[in-house]
């Protein structure tokens, strides 16, 4: 898909990068993915390594096969016909490429390394001559030819192997504590529709595992018409306050500092889905699902019996995959599954400072919600804030990118310690403009009474409020 549908036949594609950036191991794959016995694959190595020392590197791969090579891939070593004299050493190793391609019919043809040969040439003139010369010959036939090579990004400015080439495939290898991290940019790709932006990459066992850049996905689809009707949100009393729940395929985000109740709120609203029979996703940041496990259970709630059926299923992002990108790649797998009615992300604020990407994070979050938008998902985002009052983060300016906010705070009630929660906004909807105790119990997130003349809500002030019954109990809770 970042290709625009691969690469063309009869082109020249340079693969460029530092050394480590995973340059080798994509020819590779791509040789054996594309190689069979009608058409081959050639890699030829130019005072690299011997194909010998690639063989023995490429066996951890998965995509490996060492019954087809020769036959399927054939590993050819340039050195000593390169060597054997400068200008024309170049010449006949092109002369010989052509050859092999003219005889052979190749699939791909790869040259590794081509920056070797401007060791062999007389000068930038003498290698854009020989360069021309190749690729004119393969454009008239139907193989793929690839260059790969150690540039940096000065040399792919001004290289001539760059301005000749069809395609330029830049990768890089960046220290990004606390992993380190690699990406993949097309820079160009003549007679294709790529997907522009750096597209993160991880290396295993499988080879290169490419996960496409969120923002550079094509416009989202749009519903015919718009959910209809509300979702409860499974708590006695936040329904009455939004007057019926919250509406059909709408985004909510949840704001609160640590230990507010954001994680119970978001359970009893996945909860009440999973009881109506729907489909549901909790992405978390920290629990692991049999974190999340125990702590419905003390809630009264047994996740169990629907993760075993398949209707709820809980991905926790491990640190080795906490990176934006591969978090949307699983969330479009999940929706492209089925239809998926529910989804908490749990926490926004912990995605965005652990994935350090925070001047991009404002586009990729509109993209993200917008796919799900537009397959009728209702979201539910929590997203810890540093204040123990209201927030001033950075990511609870994001709130713009949600129909709905709720915010969660502490509030000093007679020497003690409560909790509060208000509806601070909600798209399209009344809903109750006050503030509410509310209570984290063996039965989860449970709403009590409303504070009477409060003041300090919106500013640093402590909140004030006179008792508005000597005993301190509630009159009635919402709902009652």
């Amino acid at each position: 898909m970042v290709l625009g549908g691969g690469l063309p036949v009869g082109s020249l594609t340079v693969i460029a990068g530092a050394p480590g950036s995973g340059k080798t191991i994509l020819a590779q794959q791509i040789c054996f993915q594309n190689a069979s016995t009608e058409r081959k694959a050639i890699y030829y190595s130019a005072i690299s390594e011997p194909p010998e020392k690639f063989i023995s590197h490429l066996e951890v791969f998965d995509f490996f096969d060492r019954a087809a090579l020769v036959d399927k891939v054939e590993f050819i070593n340039l050195g000593e016909l390169l060597q054997d004299d400068k200008q024309g050493g170049l010449a006949a190793m092109m002369d010989e490429i052509v050859r092999k391609v003219i005889a052979e019919h190749p699939a791909v043809v790869v040259v590794d390394s081509a920056k070797a040969l401007r060791d062999f040439s007389g000068g930038d003139g003498s290698l854009r001559s020989s360069i021309y010369y190749l690729a004119a010959r393969i454009a008239h036939t139907d193989t793929t030819l690839l260059f790969v090579g150690e540039y940096s990004h000065n040399e792919i400015e001004s290289g001539p192997e760059f301005s000749l080439a069809d395609g330029i495939v830049e990768m890089a290898f960046e220290s990004h504590e606390p992993l380190d991290r690699r990406w993949l940019r097309v820079r160009k790709l003549r007679s294709s529709k790529h997907l522009s932006g750096r597209h993160p990459m991880h290396i295993d066992e499988s080879g290169i595992t490419l996960f496409i850049r969120a923002e550079t996905l094509d416009g989202h689809r749009q519903l015919d018409s718009e959910p209809e009707g509300r979702d409860s949100i499974g708590v006695v009393g936040l329904d009455e306050l939004t007057h019926g729940g919250l509406p059909k395929g709408g985004s909510t985000i949840v704001l609160g500092p640590s230990g507010c109740g954001k994680t119970a709120l978001a359970l009893s609203f996945l909860v009440r889905g999973l009881e109506g029979g729907e489909q549901c996703l909790y992405v978390s940041f920290q629990e692991s699902p049999n974190q999340l496990i125990r702590k419905a259970a003390s809630f009264g709630r047994d996740l169990s019996p629907h993760l075993a059926s398949g209707l709820l299923r809980i991905y926790h992002v491990g640190q080795g995959e906490l990176d934006l990108d591969v978090v949307a790649s699983v969330v479009r797998e999940e929706l492209a599954r089925g239809p998926l009615h529910r989804m908490v992300i749990d926490s926004l604020a912990e995605m965005v400072v652990a994935a350090r990407e925070s001047e991009r994070f404002p586009a990729y979050a509109r993209s993200l919600l917008g796919s799900l938008r537009a397959a009728g998902v209702s979201v539910l985002t929590t997203s810890e804030t540093s204040s123990l009052g209201p927030t001033t983060d950075s990511v609870g300016g994001l709130s713009f990118l949600y129909h709905n906010v709720f915010l969660l705070r502490y509030i000093e009630q007679q020497s003690e310690v409560g909790r509060a929660v208000a509806v601070l906004k909600m798209r399209n909807s009344d809903h109750d403009k006050g503030l509410w105790t509310f209570a984290i119990t063996n039965r989860g997130f449970e709403v009590q009474s409303k504070l009477e003349g409060v003041t300090g809500l919106l500013g640093w002030t402590a909140l004030v409020a006179r008792e508005a019954n000597p005993g301190g109990r509630p009159d009635k809770r919402p709902g009652d």
